[in-house]
């Protein structure tokens, strides 16, 4: 079995009322994005992937060997940033895929690994007591996620709660949403 990260980012931020956008904003002197690829790759899943939109990421220094692919479709939600990460994922052969978003910087290495090490179809970290990405989705369940929207893995997730499987893990579900978000955190 290989396993894919996936971090999804290429929302609009439109809550985010920066001189940038949200995922470019400075945490602790790097950006929003950087922290979560980076804790993504740290990992040291199979492959790890950035699924781009509505923010020029030009900027951001990624690890070696971490791709980037840019949704043309961004604004149409989530779902279409999903569906070319599970394209990729079909392409390289991989058997399950690990999600979660660029806007969670406080999501360490130890959780990605500790949800892909789950023995589950679908698996979700419990951070903080909260469900929250990452996803563990294997490939037997990629025909079951929305295909059009804003929502992602939580559609699966509440259709499939038979199959859930929680998974503690350490770190925060914190995401930066907002100004004052990063404020906080600064």
């Amino acid at each position: 079995m290989t396993i894919l990260a996936v971090v999804l980012a290429a929302g609009g931020g439109t809550r985010f009322h920066g001189a940038t956008h949200k995922l470019l904003a400075p945490l602790w002197g790097r950006p929003v994005l950087q922290h979560a690829v980076e804790h993504a790759h740290e990992a040291a899943l199979d492959e790890t992937v950035v699924i781009t939109g509505a923010a020029a990421v030009t900027s951001i220094r990624f690890p070696p060997g971490v791709h980037v692919v840019h949704n043309e479709h961004w604004e149409s939600g989530q779902a279409t940033s999903l569906q070319i990460a599970l394209a990729y994922a079909r392409s390289a052969g991989h058997s399950a895929i690990v999600v979660g978003l660029g806007d969670q910087p406080f999501v360490p290495a130890q959780a990605w690994r500790l949800v892909a090490q789950a023995d589950a179809l679908l698996a979700v970290a419990v951070l903080d007591g909260q469900r929250t990405p990452p996803v563990k989705i294997d490939a037997a369940l990629w025909d079951d996620l929305p295909t059009s929207g804003d929502e992602g893995a939580r559609v699966l997730l509440r259709r499939r709660p038979d199959l859930v499987v929680p998974v503690a893990c350490p770190g925060s579900p914190v995401d930066i949403d907002t100004a004052e978000d990063l404020t906080e955190w600064n």
